[in-house]
């Protein structure tokens, strides 16, 4: 069926490093062709020249680009707005873009020491400068190196090939040397490694396409960073080919759904709320905010990583009890409750 169809993004990275500037000197959109990476716009739903224009770009057949969906699999982190709207992708290559100091890299210290209790190491490539906030990142990892011959020679020495997590710096992207080392894995005949990517620059929001093909995009909010409300991972923003190829629980997929649908339309609200007041606001716009504004509160997270700093205790919560707590939200079973009842508690109680 159409809607479980795919990019075979690992071939189009391979065959296609730089794609933003491939797709434009086609005449190719970077930002469509990292929606169709994504998932975000569905194979099924693209037009016939731009899918026949990538397969030419790559040089292969469309036998080879388009594969069928429901081979990926989930790696859970028991980070709830992670989880929900931008799962992380086992053997993929998922990026998380964000501006300077909104908690980008928390959020990657608190995944690592997550995940590494599930058996999980982790192996960060690092950019040549100091960067803010980076630090929190580099105390948590198995081993940091700052070229791609030591990269290479860390992941070699890891038995377990598919408990790797890979993070890389964007200047390797740049470089091409993210593409080099992905090569010499392919030559040594490894699997695909789970590959992290960031930017701590913070240059990348403001690109199309800014770490190429994408399994996963983790986009933050500095708008929630800016009212205090970690992770500040962007709901609408946010997207992952696992919520478009049938790889989850269709309970996933439909929360996910409907969650976004309730944030994306409180975020409106509450523009207009702040613009023309609340009285100007309809009854029924006034009842998505009501759920909206829980909903967001609850989509908040105390951290382990963090506890020093909080003193409130870190919390895990694994993706079936946030997909059953986000659905007593939608279903209003928590108006009762205020927002502030609801931020950084973890599970509902």
């Amino acid at each position: 069926m159409k809607e479980h169809l795919r990019l075979n993004v690992s071939l189009l990275r391979k065959r296609v490093p730089n794609l933003t500037t491939a797709a434009k000197t086609v005449g190719l959109r970077p930002a469509t062709v990292s929606n169709l990476c994504t998932g975000k716009i569905s194979v099924g739903r693209a037009e016939v020249k731009t899918i026949v224009t990538l397969a030419n770009l790559a040089n292969c057949t469309l036998d080879e680009l388009i594969i069928q969906g429901g081979k990926l699999s989930m790696i859970e982190t028991g980070i709830k707005p992670l989880d929900l709207f931008a799962p992380i992708v086992q053997g993929g290559t998922n990026g998380f873009v964000a501006r300077s100091q909104v908690g980008q890299f928390v959020v990657l210290a608190e995944m690592t020491q997550l995940l590494k209790g599930k058996g999980y190491r982790s192996v960060l490539l690092t950019p040549d400068q100091t960067y803010p906030g980076l630090s929190d990142l580099e105390g948590f990892v198995h081993a940091k190196c700052h070229n791609v011959e030591d990269a290479f020679a860390e992941v070699s020495m890891i038995d377990d090939k598919e408990s790797i997590l890979l993070y890389v710096d964007r200047s390797y992207i740049v470089s091409g040397d993210l593409y080099e080392l992905r090569e010499r894995f392919e030559a040594e005949g490894l699997p695909d490694i789970t590959t992290i990517l960031f930017d701590p620059s913070g240059e990348a929001v403001d690109e199309d396409d800014p770490f190429g093909p994408l399994d996963t995009l983790c986009y933050f909010d500095i708008d929630l960073a800016t009212r205090g409300m970690y992770p500040a991972i962007h709901p609408v923003q946010s997207t992952s080919v696992l919520l478009e190829d049938d790889a989850l629980d269709a309970s996933h997929t439909t929360t996910h759904k409907k969650a976004k649908k309730v944030l994306r339309r409180y975020k409106e609200i509450r523009v207009l709320m702040n613009t023309i007041g609340k009285g100007k606001i309809p009854e029924t716009d006034l009842e998505i905010f009501q759920i909206g504004e829980r909903l967001e509160a609850y989509l908040s997270q105390p951290f382990f990583v963090a506890e020093e700093f909080t003193k409130v205790k870190g919390q895990s919560v694994p993706i079936q009890q946030t997909i059953g707590d986000i659905q007593k939200i939608l279903q209003g079973h928590c108006n009762h409750l205020s927002p502030k009842d609801l931020t950084y508690q973890g599970k509902l109680s």
